[in-house]
């Protein structure tokens, strides 16, 4: 059993790991490893080449096709379409590296030993970094002891909280982010299946499919009967009953309409169960944590929270206030602490009171 890592402790790995060695991901499909790898390395300016191994039927589609040099009557390799001829580092990603040809296995061989392709160098500071695919689900090829060898192994598992901050982030529908953070078994799959269980074509979720019921759900205030059927060809049936029924019992209020427009939601919060209170508190925290560097409307923000907290504490809301002071202390929410201590201090001072009058 590979060790498990999630996405802050990934880019940990990346942070830590010399450029030299070479990193392999283990996991399922659709967690987003090529989105994440080339955010990371965006920020360095280093372009990741996604090189999909499963998709090539000969060398040649990896190492370029050969011709002849006019001036030595020998024969070289014309360098592939990705492959840097500036000379300034790459991250090459080698993705499906277990659903590819052994002779395109056989080639990647020597990338990974010597950083070599066809006799050419990669640039100095290039990193390699493979995804494989577990389950029998997949159709996969066996790798050889000697190429795994060439990899630093990890079993890639980002976690739920991971997915919602991203999901705050890319605006999906609160709908969708509200039933993960709820049933978050069935971000990657269907929770009911045997581990290993060969599925065919059987629909389950995974994180990219989400964000499609995310984008054919979008401004649809009800769900009628062909959109669900339009979202159970996207995550299947199973998953898709249980996320219209919890919709159905959970309607809420979104956070971002909340603290861009307080007035106009008071009226719902009259109807909210502490549950749905609960899940109102952790989408602020989530929401302002996903768009602490983008806003534009700061003191909008901070005024509407103001105006949220004096609501609960005007109709004794003690349990909801006792939940918000839970993730105002949430580490995974520091960037909204500290956007709540500069931006809204009157809140943050309220919660810190409120919290020590609780101690006392």
């Amino acid at each position: 059993m590979n060790v498990k890592i999630n996405i802050t402790q990934l880019k940990y790995m990346l942070d830590n790991i010399p450029a030299d060695q070479n990193i392999m991901l283990a996991g399922r499909h659709g967690i987003g490893k090529s989105e994440i790898l080339t955010e990371y390395f965006s920020k360095a300016g280093m372009p990741v080449i996604a090189l999909f191994l499963g998709q090539m039927s000969d060398p040649g589609d990896l190492i370029g096709l050969p011709n002849k040099d006019e001036k030595t009557g020998k024969t070289e390799f014309m360098p592939p379409y990705w492959f840097p001829i500036d000379n300034k580092p790459i991250v090459l990603f080698l993705d499906e590296l277990n659903r590819a040809r052994p002779e395109v296995l056989q080639t990647i061989m020597d990338l990974a030993l010597n950083r070599k392709l066809a006799g050419k160098n990669l640039p100095e500071g290039s990193r390699i970094i493979a995804a494989v695919n577990e389950g029998e689900e997949y159709q996969l090829t066996d790798l050889d002891p000697a190429l795994v060898s060439r990899f630093n192994i990890f079993r890639f598992e980002p976690s739920v909280e991971e997915w919602i901050l991203w999901a705050q982030k890319k605006d999906v529908d609160s709908r969708v982010i509200s039933f993960i953070r709820d049933n978050g078994t069935w971000l990657d799959k269907d929770p009911s299946q045997e581990e290993g269980e060969d599925t065919g074509l059987d629909k389950t979720p995974d994180r990219r499919a989400w964000k499609r019921v995310s984008d054919v759900i979008k401004g649809k205030e009800n769900i009628e009967q062909n959109d669900v059927l339009l979202i159970s060809s996207i995550v299947g049936v199973k998953a898709t009953n249980i996320f219209i029924k919890k919709i159905r019992q959970n309607k809420s209020i979104e956070a971002k309409d909340l603290l861009n427009d307080f007035d106009s939601k008071v009226p719902l919060l009259a109807n909210l169960s502490l549950h749905q209170f609960t899940i109102l508190n952790e989408d602020i925290f989530s929401f302002i944590e996903s768009r602490y560097d983008s806003f534009t409307n700061r003191k909008k923000i901070a005024d509407n929270l103001k105006k949220y907290i004096e609501y609960l504490k005007a109709y004794s809301k003690n349990e909801v206030l006792a939940s918000f002071s839970y993730y105002l202390n949430d580490k995974k929410y520091e960037e909204a602490a500290h956007f709540i201590a500069a931006e809204a201090f009157t809140v943050y001072r309220e919660i810190v009171k409120y919290t020590s009058d609780i101690k006392a």
